[in-house]
């Protein structure tokens, strides 16, 4: 559950009180949902019609959609609009908002709620709205307007992903400077004015392969730790081998630590095959997904796994389940199941070598996952594979898929589409 932008979904709905059955957790505060969503996507979600969707997130009745496309259209196919990167609907009707029409001159990757149901915007851009903005930005979340005021800017760079508490951002990226203040890849900026927090210094360094960035950030839910992956080996000069543990009050190094993604899992092109990561409701664990080269290797490459959010160095998975060969980007995890997509073919498949081995289940581009035992669940509804899910997104109605494909369950929804609750 994507702290931030839960939140706003979560205070739509009734707050369910529900123990999460696992005998090291403590019970869940807050759940987007009880139970797996259903199979069948509702009917009423637009389409984007080009590209692909990167992160979707839900401000009271709106629901804004970011990514690398330029065109949207109606459910229905009509009302054809020219969209770059980004654009926002109506919860529930899926009518496209024609006041919400930001323009942005790159790829939106990552969004997050700001103050006064404002939208921050995060990604590979250097101007919104005609102004220069390299790779963060903030918008009003009813015109698209550039708010004044919020002034943060790379000075270099790209930002991958940003998280927010609603009152602190997170950034994450392959920038050296922040508004002029010297940050390798991590930073943290005021939501309101875009200042950056001088306390807040993490380090990472020595980059397994390419260039230094923080690929993922996921926050807890108590806002009090930050999980950070990316190309590092080192952060703040200790051992952290592309994955670390902030202490957010600190802004120093919590002792979790864990070799797990030391094995080599890709090839030369790919950075890192670090992927998405997400916090339980409760915030007692996280769950991890990971791409991974060609060929299949031993480690955790082309995997989920789940960690407690604990205090452990040296931490192994709690459970391991490996697509036998398919890379996984996105992971949402709420009470009943942790959510995985990408382009695998298959689940439980630990034995599978591009092929589907002993015991593994066919899950075509999207899968759910016990909590508790890491097997997959029975939910099955399937998509077009394409290059794979980058966007799950849970809100009190269902789960909101984002990807490169047109096929949703047995339907027609290309690149975005909602399973309902069921």
């Amino acid at each position: 559950m994507k702290t931030a932008r839960t939140f706003v979904a979560l205070t739509m709905g009734s707050l369910l009180l529900l123990p999460l059955t696992i005998a090291t957790a403590a019970p869940a505060v807050a759940a987007p949902h009880q139970g797996v969503v259903g199979e069948s996507p509702v009917g009423w979600t637009p389409h984007v019609l080009d590209g692909s969707v990167k992160d979707i997130l839900q401000v009271g009745d709106t629901v804004v959609v970011a990514g690398e496309f330029g065109r949207v259209s109606e459910a229905d196919g009509s009302g054809t609009r020219d969209r770059r990167n980004l654009f926002a609907f109506r919860q529930g009707s899926g009518e496209i908002l024609t006041d919400f029409a930001p323009s942005v001159d790159g790829t939106v990757t990552s969004l997050a709620q700001g103050p006064d149901g404002s939208v921050i915007l995060g990604g590979h851009f250097q101007q919104v709205n005609g102004s220069s903005s390299r790779g963060v930005a903030r918008v009003d979340g009813t015109t698209g307007a550039t708010v004044d005021g919020f002034d943060a800017t790379l000075d270099d760079g790209n930002l991958y992903r940003l998280v927010s508490d609603g009152t602190d951002v997170y950034l994450g990226g392959s920038f050296s400077a922040v508004n002029g203040e010297s940050r390798t890849g991590l930073a943290r900026i005021d939501a309101g004015d875009g200042s950056v927090d001088a306390d807040f210094t993490p380090t990472i360094s020595e980059q397994r392969r390419g260039s230094l960035r923080v690929q993922e950030l996921a926050l807890s839910p108590d806002g009090q730790r930050l999980a950070i992956n990316g190309t590092f080996t080192k952060v703040d000069g200790e051992d952290r081998y592309q994955i670390a543990m902030i202490d957010t009050g600190s802004g120093g190094l919590t002792p979790w630590s864990t070799s797990a993604y030391e094995a080599p899992c890709d090839y030369e092109r790919m950075h890192t095959y670090m992927r998405q990561m997400d916090f339980s409701p409760d915030g007692s664990y996280f769950a991890v997904v990971t791409a991974g080269g060609p060929k299949v290797k031993p480690g955790l490459c082309k995997s989920t796994a789940r960690f407690e959010n604990d205090a452990t160095a040296g931490a192994e998975p709690t459970w391991t389940n490996l697509t036998g060969g398919d890379s996984l980007y996105s992971v949402e995890v709420t009470s009943s199941a942790v959510y995985v997509g990408g382009h695998q073919r298959w689940m439980d498949n630990e034995q599978g070598a591009l092929n589907p081995g002993p015991g593994s289940v066919e899950r075509e581009g999207i899968a759910a996952v016990d909590p508790t035992s890491g097997r997959a669940l029975e939910w099955n509804p399937g998509r077009s594979r394409g290059h794979g899910v980058e966007a799950l997104y849970a809100t009190s109605d269902g789960l909101y898929v984002g990807s490169d494909t047109e096929r949703l369950g047995d339907s027609h929804h290309a690149r975005l589409g909602m399973f309902p609750t069921s």
